[in-house]
């Protein structure tokens, strides 16, 4: 089963394109997510929400990890249709979360029922990684003084719930989580990330991947924020 944007683009992170303007975000984000694996128990269930194609399952599953996906909008061998406003896992029963480039979807009335939903199948301990979209990164915040705009990361009507890094940490916080770590993917400096980088993407990942380190310093300006969370013990 594929809806909403798979059923026109098909398996578009599975078979990814290097001219994609957000492929040099979306090659960093799984250089992260390996990362955090590495400190992941393979045993411990692993629930991937809003997984899409199923890209991180498979990759993980492979490696004998316990990762098991979920999509409102895609289903497979890999990949079971669910909700995130109603999971359906027993209580305390998932030892890590990923919800990645997903809360943005859901409209802002939907976002605390979501992580509410989340917060009760994790254990207790249990954490939570969640990539977000900052509505407030560099070159939203130089277009909105210059022209009054927003940058927005996607169309607003598909990001209905987009929001800035410091709002989105409070709602993760009224949720009841311990924010632990947050990183940033992507500095947006004016002119070269929309006027080159977003242009020719395979051809200027070099220079996407050269500001990094100003993502990784500066998070509230960064495109994507990176959100490790733990339910309290």
């Amino acid at each position: 089963m594929k809806s909403w944007y798979y059923a026109s683009h098909g398996d578009y992170h599975r078979n990814l394109d290097l001219n994609w303007s957000y492929a040099p975000t979306y090659l960093r984000k799984r250089e992260l997510i390996r990362n955090f694996m590495k400190e992941v128990s393979r045993t411990g269930l692993i629930l991937d929400i809003g997984c899409g194609e199923g890209v991180i399952v498979e990759e993980f599953s492979s490696r004998n990890y316990n990762i098991v996906g979920i999509d409102l909008n895609y289903s497979s061998d890999l990949v079971k249709y669910g909700d995130v406003c109603n999971l359906d896992f027993s209580d305390a029963s998932v030892d890590t979360a990923l919800f990645l480039d997903v809360i943005e979807h859901l409209h802002f009335k939907d976002q605390p029922k979501a992580l509410k939903e989340i917060y009760r199948v994790l254990i207790p301990g249990g954490t939570l990684l969640a990539t977000i979209p900052n509505l407030a990164h560099f070159n939203s915040r130089a277009r909105m003084v210059i022209s009054g705009r927003l940058d927005r990361t996607d169309d607003e009507m598909d990001h209905v719930g987009e929001r800035p890094l410091k709002e989105n940490l409070h709602l993760l916080r009224s949720a009841q989580f311990q924010v632990e770590a947050v990183a940033g993917i992507t500095f947006t400096a004016p002119i070269l990330y929309r006027g080159i980088i977003c242009k020719q993407p395979a051809r200027f990942r070099w220079l996407h991947d050269a500001m990094e380190p100003l993502a990784t310093w500066m998070p509230s300006l960064a495109m994507i924020n990176v959100i490790r969370c733990r339910k309290p013990a």
